[in-house]
């Protein structure tokens, strides 16, 4: 079976292009079915039941939806092997930029849309980076010059990935996607996988459920960060 990861921001597109690259395979003969992760709840599990997918769902609810993906992506694949899927689409929650659930070996994917303005590529750390092709959605609601701003810039932040505009409501550009996918590497297992790049670090007290603020509360093997405060900033009201 061939496993797929979707990776993007909230509401980037990443069901729609999915689904749209489902069927393109599913009319070619080929069997795909697909696990969406998120944080507190979902209604994209619906859209792939509606269209007849098979459908995992996963809600991370109080954990970080990453290392909730990578301790459950394994019997996900196994879930996926024992329908004889051809193809397991998995889906990421998006809940930050920095959400790189891409592991080698698999297909990994970065899906990004133009709505959310020319600067998000450079805003976009390692889910952009290393994914081996960036999906860019709502191309068409943009001008011509908007998609061609935000699809340099993504160029520009990985230069080793293949780019395609995918319209999620049409299907433009899923059959190329589709073609794209069908190259993935069979997996049978995923023991002994690396990720890519390292989760973000949940090793702090607020990750275990602190609530109180300040230094007292803050026992962690992680060292405070300090934001950064321009010195000699005027004080409020007396702005010129």
């Amino acid at each position: 079976m061939k496993l797929v990861t979707f990776a993007g921001p909230p509401s980037a597109g990443k069901t729609s292009a999915a689904i749209k690259t489902a069927e393109c395979l599913i009319a070619q003969g080929f069997s795909v079915g697909a696990v969406k992760f998120d944080c507190i709840s979902t209604a994209d599990d619906e859209q792939y039941r509606r269209r007849n997918i098979p459908v995992l769902t996963g809600i991370s609810g109080s954990l970080c939806p990453d290392h909730y993906f990578i301790t459950n992506i394994e019997d996900c694949l196994q879930w996926g092997i024992s329908q004889k899927l051809d193809f397991l689409f998995s889906e990421s929650a998006g809940l930050c930029n920095r959400c790189s659930p891409h592991i080698r070996g698999i297909r990994s994917l970065c899906v990004i849309d133009c709505l959310s303005g020319v600067n998000t590529p450079k805003k976009i750390g390692p889910m952009l980076l290393y994914a081996d092709m960036v999906v860019i959605t709502k191309g068409d609601i943009v001008s011509q010059a908007e998609r061609e701003v935000f699809a340099f810039r993504a160029r520009k932040a990985n230069k080793n990935a293949r780019f395609l505009f995918v319209n999620g409501l049409t299907g433009e550009g899923a059959f190329e996607l589709a073609r794209f996918v069908t190259d993935a590497p069979e997996t049978t297992s995923l023991e002994h996988a690396q990720i890519r790049f390292p989760l973000p670090q949940a090793l702090c007290s607020y990750c275990l459920g602190e609530t109180r603020i300040g230094p007292d509360y803050e026992t962690n093997s992680v060292l405070h960060q300090k934001i950064a405060i321009p010195q000699g900033l005027p004080a409020e009201g007396t702005h010129a």
